[in-house]
């Protein structure tokens, strides 16, 4: 692909090449990422054989786009978008939304639809996008964002949106989005398929009272007491769930307990006369981030001891993208959790207080990088890309990785194949990471809190079926490595909380 195109190559069905058309249910699902790791999400919902939609349209990322990996060239859309009417976004992180420019330059001109929130962030998150993997001809980005923000149609949460209806209502589906407590905007979705009685009369499609069906996808789950965020609450029922199992294999700290540990993991660093540098995603870490120190920052305000490590104590944020999705979250305040509202009423500002300092430019970002690294002043920071796998974060690690006064924090999953992971498994090793092709031994401290995860846990994943009152009489679980979807299948089948569970090839 040249630096200045995408794309767009005829689109056929597997079916279609082998010379016979597919016959497929109502309710027929198709999963085109997302199966074989936590990344390239993207769900094909079908009708019926000419009517369909997607649920998400995102990027294969670190082990999973190399050699032999589910995402290998898996960037232009190889699957037939001829009956695809709509696609849903269920959030605007870039594993589930990466790949929409493809599929808009293979033709798709249907409706966006997406919650209000994501539809303010998405086209950041599509712009910074495009620049990284695609191409910095200004033109072409512009072209397709225009084409983005006529597509959109932003949803409020729980109103249901006719999506499909033929003339003569045979045929209707209609989609509904409720909080995921994931990130600002994330939700999860709920379609009604309607095919009139007795469309799901036979065994693969089993039925409902009155014709219906309902499907849920989980899209991205969060914990709950997430800041800023309204707790996902689990819905009536569904027919069938396709969840994700993210960390479907293990269990968070609490919320309490968890910013104990940032404190102290952060106090420790800072008493070596080194920095804290935190990997974090430009939008949702980030933010929560800042939120969760701005209120340590404040409870130790208090303390006037002259070795008080929170004094003066600068957090940079170096990141142009997440300052601008910052200043979206303050502006989407009305959305933003009763705890969150009740701290602005207070006179603080979470997303905005007096040792915050961003970095915009790229000459800042180089000074800031040497400073720290060269001197003993103590500070922390949050930069991009969550799984350092590129961005402003790679600088830092090269000038700092080397340097025992150092600390590196992660407080997200950091996915096969990326440097986050291996800084991860062989930072504590004293063994080594691979940085744009040059070598660096890791003396620099590392730690991770898996508490700080926005994905939910396992019992998470399980109290959302479990306060289910009709409860699916299919799960289908994607969107984790094998051994946590193994283990959420298990669960899920030892407690009964559905008729069979598929995990997906």
């Amino acid at each position: 692909m040249s630096e200045t195109t995408i794309s767009s190559r005829p689109q056929t069905s597997s079916h279609e090449e082998r010379g016979r058309a597919p016959t497929l249910h109502p309710g027929h699902i198709t999963h085109h990422g997302a199966v074989n790791g936590v990344t390239g999400s993207c769900h094909q919902l079908f009708a019926d054989d000419n009517n369909s939609i997607l649920i998400d349209c995102g990027l294969f990322q670190g082990a999973e786009t190399s050699p032999g990996g589910r995402g290998q060239n898996s960037l232009e859309i190889e699957f037939d978008i001829t009956t695809v009417r709509a696609l849903v976004v269920t959030h605007v992180h870039i594993d589930h939304v990466g790949r929409i420019p493809y599929l808009i330059a293979a033709g798709f001109r249907g409706p966006i639809y997406c919650s209000e929130p994501s539809a303010e962030l998405l086209p950041l998150v599509l712009e910074d996008a495009l620049k990284i993997g695609f191409t910095r001809d200004r033109a072409l980005i512009e072209k397709f964002i225009g084409y983005v923000q006529k597509q959109l149609r932003p949803l409020p949460y729980n109103c249901w949106q006719p999506v499909i209806e033929d003339s003569d209502c045979s045929l209707s589906l209609s989609v509904r989005l409720q909080r995921a407590g994931h990130i600002l905007g994330s939700a999860y979705v709920e379609c009604e398929l309607d095919c009139g009685a007795g469309a799901f009369s036979f065994k693969t499609a089993p039925r409902s009272r009155g014709g219906k069906r309902r499907i849920i996808f989980s899209g991205d789950l969060g914990a709950p007491n997430t800041p800023l965020l309204y707790a996902p609450k689990a819905p009536w029922g569904c027919d069938e769930l396709v969840i994700e199992s993210t960390y479907g294999d293990r269990l968070h700290q609490n919320r309490k307990e968890r910013v104990r540990i940032l404190q102290r993991a952060i106090e420790e660093a800072l008493a070596d006369g080194g920095s804290v540098l935190i990997p974090a995603f430009s939008i949702g870490r980030t933010q929560e981030l800042l939120y969760e120190l701005e209120g340590v920052i404040h409870s130790q305000g208090h303390d006037n001891r002259a070795d008080n490590p929170w004094r003066d104590l600068p957090v940079i944020v170096d990141s142009p993208l997440a300052s601008r999705f910052t200043d979206v979250y303050r502006r989407l305040r009305p959305f933003w959790d009763a705890e969150a509202r009740q701290l602005l009423r207070r006179g603080r500002h979470p997303l905005s207080f007096e040792q915050l300092i961003t970095v915009d430019d790229h000459e800042a970002h180089r000074k800031v990088v040497a400073e720290l690294a060269s001197s003993r002043r103590p500070a922390i920071v949050i930069a991009a890309s969550g799984m350092c796998s590129g961005g402003r974060v790679v600088n830092y690690l090269k000038a700092m990785l080397e340097d025992k006064r150092h600390n590196i924090l992660f407080v997200g999953y950091q996915a096969r194949g990326t440097p986050g992971r291996d800084i991860q498994v062989y930072g504590p090793r004293n063994g080594y990471v691979d940085l744009d092709g040059q070598r660096y031994r890791i003396a620099a401290g590392v730690e991770t809190i898996s508490g700080y995860s926005a994905h939910a846990d396992k019992n998470d994943l399980l109290g959302f079926i479990r306060k289910m009152k009709k409860r699916p009489q299919c799960v289908r679980v994607v969107h984790g490595d094998d051994r946590a979807k193994a283990a959420l299948k298990a669960e899920i089948e030892r407690e009964e909380l559905a008729g069979s569970v598929i995990v997906p090839r």
